[in-house]
């Protein structure tokens, strides 16, 4: 995805990345598409942890699903388009990073979810994974515009405050139940 608010740039910069096997697209959204960016690298750490305790792909595809919810419900607070998260910078940059064995951000999630404290995670991956850096700033974010976002907030709590993966799970299980809604 290629976003700016300027289409002709836009479009510029896709056709210079451009290729056989790679075809960029543009959105004028970039609120919308940095969000979406920023966001699925915490909803995949999320999944991550899931899978590394062993959750089967039901309890992945509502995290993702909710995270989705989350990501839309800030971004629409934030004045992006709600369009976007429907769109590759949206729902199809959250299913490649939640869903590949190749992205850091669920990789670290699966470890943190086996047990590993993120030191140790940190130690054996060597990579950086966005979500553990962003997660603090994406929740302060959602806090001062007043939108709820359970699945960041308790990805803080696992990552910055010590919070075990299995009761965070235990915690978000037990949120009242409610008709879905964004």
């Amino acid at each position: 995805m290629v976003a700016s608010v300027n289409p002709a740039t836009a479009e510029l910069v896709a056709e210079a990345c451009a290729t056989s096997y790679f075809r960029p697209y543009t959105n004028a959204d970039v609120i919308g598409t940095e969000l979406g960016g920023a966001v699925k690298n915490v909803v995949a750490l999320a999944v991550g942890m899931a899978e590394g305790m062993g959750m089967g792909d039901n309890t992945k595809a509502t995290i993702i699903t909710r995270g989705l919810a989350e990501t839309a419900r800030l971004g629409v607070a934030l004045g992006a388009d709600p369009a976007t998260f429907a769109g590759l910078a949206g729902v199809g940059d959250l299913i490649a990073t939640c869903m590949s064995p190749l992205s850091r951000n669920h990789t670290f999630g699966v470890n943190l979810g086996r047990g590993m404290s993120l030191q140790e995670v940190v130690a054996v991956t060597r990579q950086t994974a966005e979500g553990v850096k962003s997660c603090e700033a994406i929740l302060e974010l959602a806090r001062d515009n007043g939108v709820d976002v359970p699945i960041v907030e308790n990805v803080v709590a696992i990552v910055h405050d010590g919070a075990s993966p299995s009761k965070v799970a235990e915690i978000l299980m037990s949120r009242a139940r409610k008709a879905e809604t964004t």
